[in-house]
This record gives structure tokens, sequence and C-alpha cells, in this order.
């Protein structure tokens, strides 16, 4: 899994800054690499997961910060919340589906147009490979080796042009389960600050603390989840975690201090 990679990854970072050269070799092992490519799969679906509970989370308890804020009553609260929650949760799903399918449609009629030439002007495409691997420092023979083995395969041709050329790699997933993560995880993360408004309704002992509890909730969660970041962001997953904290506190704070100033100005 994705997990695996980011192990790896996190294993050779380390390895750098520490300058140990054993356990960078032990990151660098072919069985481990291969292992790695094997086992990508779901992987690349975690930054949807992640951006998508920590969008869901912050927006929620931002609505929950404001109405509280304005003195609201937890009924308010939920209608508002849960019309965010799913809101939210839909619109940013299709935003996600539209902006990965249309990166994909880029991807693909780029390489279309990448493959017709080389279909019908090898000349040119050959010499443009022969310019990009001279950049790269193969001069004389090595330079026309180069060229050789690459203008010999179609598709590393063309992968070759579409990477080097045009800077563009494939995105390996589906724009349609990117989406469906992305509208998951924005829900089940952003319900938590719901979670003790929704109790209230069968336990009313908790009614006047039920925004401490959000708080609390609230608070470990985005902390939890910001930490996941560590996971696609170079950073100590405690750091990555009260980085979010942090922002996702000032959110919430805002939103709170707004409803209160704007409850007072018209008289709630």
């Amino acid at each position: 899994m994705f997990f695996l990679m980011a192990s790896r990854l996190r294993k050779a970072r380390k390895a750098y800054k520490t300058g140990d050269l054993e356990e960078a070799k032990k990151a660098h092992t072919k069985k481990v690499i291969q292992h790695e490519e094997s086992e990508v799969g779901a992987g690349r679906y975690i930054k949807d997961y992640v951006y998508g509970a920590l969008d869901g989370i912050i927006t929620t308890f931002a609505v929950v910060s404001g109405v509280t804020g304005a003195s609201l009553t937890a009924t308010i609260i939920l209608i508002l919340g849960f019309a965010n929650l799913l809101g939210d949760g839909i619109s940013m799903s299709i935003g996600n589906y539209l902006g990965t399918k249309s990166e994909m449609d880029y991807y693909n009629k780029e390489r279309d147009r990448e493959s017709w030439e080389v279909d019908n002007y090898p000349e040119g495409e050959t010499e443009e490979i022969r310019q990009i691997y001279m950049k790269k420092g193969f001069t004389g023979k090595d330079l026309e080796a180069a060229v050789k083995v690459i203008t010999s395969d179609r598709k590393l041709w063309i992968d070759e042009m579409m990477k080097e050329e045009l800077k563009l790699m494939k995105e390996e997933k589906s724009p349609r389960v990117a989406a469906a993560a992305t509208f998951l995880a924005f829900v089940i993360a952003g319900f938590i600050p719901l979670v003790s408004y929704v109790a209230s309704l069968s336990f009313p002992i908790i009614v006047p603390f039920s925004f401490e509890i959000a708080v609390v909730l609230t608070a470990i969660t985005i902390f939890m989840v910001g930490s996941a970041r560590s996971l696609i962001i170079d950073k100590k997953w405690y750091m990555a975690g009260l980085e979010m904290l942090l922002v996702g506190g000032a959110a919430a704070v805002a939103a709170f201090y707004i409803g209160f100033f704007v409850s007072g100005l018209v008289g709630i």
C-alpha cells in the first residue's frame, strides 16, 4: 500500500538527514523498491481522503462555532451543520471529479497529438529527443545510442515526449473513486463537530456542554487528520497535526466571533 512507500521514503529522508548510509541502502534495495511499486494501489487516493476530511471538519465546525456565537439553538446548529455537510461535500466531490477528469482529458489529448506526430513526422520527433538528451549532457555516440534506444520503442518514445517535453505525467486514478473518497472523508470527518448535538437529542444532560464536547472532539480529529498529511508531505506527524490544529482553530475562533458580532448587530 501507499503506507509502505511512505515508510520507505521516510526512512530514506531520515537516513539523508542523519547521514546514515547503511539505512539509505536498506531503503533502496531491489526487493523493497519492487514491492513498493506493486503495492501502491489505493494509496494514490490518500490526498483525496486527507484534504476531504480536513475541509469537512473545519468548515462544519466553523458553522457550529458561528451559530453558537450567535447564541442560536441546537436545532439551528444541526440544520445548518447537516446542510453544510451534505451541500459542501457534494460540491467538493464534484469539483474533484471534474478537476481530475479534466487533467486526464488534457493528458490524453496531448498524448494523441504526440502519437500522431511520431507516426507522421518521426524525423522531427527524433530530433526533439536528441535535443532533450543533449541538454541532459549526452554527446557523441552516447547521445545517438540513447536516441536509438528510445525511438525504437513507440510507447517509450511517446512516454518520453510527454514527460520530458510537456512535463506531463499520467494520473493513475479514477475520477469517480477520487470524488467518492473526497465525499466520504468530508462527510465522516465533518460529522464529528455535530456528534454532541445529535447525542443531546437523546441525552438532554449534555446539552449545556454540547459546544465544549464538540470543541474537544474536533480538535482531536483535526490533529489526527492533520498529522496524516505527513504521509504526503515532508513534515513530522506531530508538527503537521499542530499546524492544522492552529489553522482550524483560527477558522473556528473567527467564525465564533463573527457570529457573536452579527447577532449583536441584528439583535438576536
